[in-house]
C-alpha cells in the first residue's frame, strides 16, 4: 500500500482499476462533512471481494485507499462533464446519489482545497495506472485496462426503473478494440440481464487511458449490486456472489486471453 493506493503486481497484461471501491476519509475532511457522508454509502462496494480470484489469475489490480466522496478518482480534474444531457456528480462530490449534502453549512471545498486533492489523491492513482499500462505495452506489446464498478439497481438520480445487471461501457466503442467488444459479446451472461453503452460508456478513466490505437485498451463495467448483495443493508450476499463471479471470471479470463501475445508455431 503506498500513501493512497494499493497497487497488486501481476504476470498478464490485465490492469483491474477498481477507483471507486476505497472507504476512508480524512479526518480533516470527516470533519466538514455530514454525518450522512460519513456513512459513505455510494461506495462501489466489496469489488475487491468479488474480484478476488483475479490475482491467482495474474492480474495487476490497483484499489484506492479513500472514498470517492473525498475526490471521485473517475472524473476529469478539470471539471467537464462526461455526461453533459445527464445528472452528474463533481470531481469533489457535493451531494450523494440521493442528492442529501456531503459537507456541512459553509465546508464545500474550495479551489485551492480541490487542488490539493487532486496532487494527494487524484493524481497519484493515475500516475500509477499510467505507469503500469506503459510497462505491460513494454511487455507484452498490448495493454487492457477493466475498470470495475458497482452501483444501486434504482438510483433515480441517474437512471429510470431498474438498471440492467452487466453494463459495460466502451465510450461508444472508443476505447477498445471491436475485437474485444466482440469476445466479451460471446460470453453467456444469463440470466443476467447486459447492454454495451447504454447508460454508463465509460468515465474518464476508461476514456483517457483507452487507445486501441496504441494497443492500449479500456472497458468499464458498472455491475448492479442486486447481483451480489442486499442492498438495502449493504451486505455481501454470499450466495448471490457465488452465482455472479463466474461470469466475472468468464469477463477476467476473456481479457486476459485477448491481452496475451500470441505465440508463434
Amino acid at each position: 500500500m503506498t500513501g493512497s493506493y494499493k497497487l497488486i503486481k501481476g504476470t498478464v497484461p490485465l490492469l483491474i482499476s477498481m477507483p471507486h471501491n476505497g472507504q476512508q476519509i480524512p479526518a480533516d475532511i470527516a470533519f466538514t462533512m455530514t454525518k450522512s457522508a460519513q456513512r459513505i454509502l455510494d461506495t462501489d462496494w466489496y469489488q475487491d471481494r468479488l474480484y478476488d480470484f483475479a490475482e491467482s489469475l495474474g492480474a495487476y489490480i490497483i484499489i484506492p485507499k479513500y472514498s470517492r466522496y473525498v475526490i471521485d478518482l473517475n472524473r476529469d480534474p478539470n471539471g467537464i462533464d462526461l455526461y453533459p444531457d445527464e445528472n452528474s456528480t463533481e470531481l469533489c462530490p457535493l451531494s450523494g446519489f440521493d442528492l442529501s449534502p456531503l459537507y456541512l453549512a459553509g465546508q464545500q471545498p474550495d479551489g485551492k482545497e480541490i487542488n490539493r486533492r487532486i496532487d494527494h489523491y487524484w493524481q497519484p492513482y493515475h500516475e500509477a495506472i499510467n505507469n503500469t499500462l506503459n510497462d505491460m505495452k513494454i511487455e507484452f506489446g498490448q495493454a487492457v485496462l477493466l475498470e470495475a464498478h458497482s452501483i444501486l439497481s434504482h438510483v433515480p438520480r441517474f437512471f429510470d426503473g431498474q438498471l440492467p445487471d452487466f453494463n459495460f461501457g466502451s465510450s461508444s466503442g472508443k476505447s477498445c478494440s471491436p475485437l474485444l467488444e466482440n469476445e466479451l459479446e460471446k460470453i453467456d451472461y444469463a440470466p443476467y440481464s447486459k447492454v454495451v453503452n447504454g447508460r454508463f460508456k465509460g468515465g474518464f478513466i476508461t476514456r483517457y487511458f483507452g487507445k486501441p490505437g496504441n494497443n492500449i485498451h479500456a472497458i468499464q463495467l458498472e455491475l448492479s449490486q442486486r447481483t451480489y448483495m442486499d442492498e438495502s443493508s449493504n451486505e455481501y450476499n454470499f450466495g448471490l456472489a457465488a452465482k455472479v463471479q463466474p461470469k466475472l471470471r468468464s469477463i477476467v479470463e476473456c481479457l486476459i486471453d485477448f491481452a496475451q501475445p500470441v505465440s508463434e508455431e
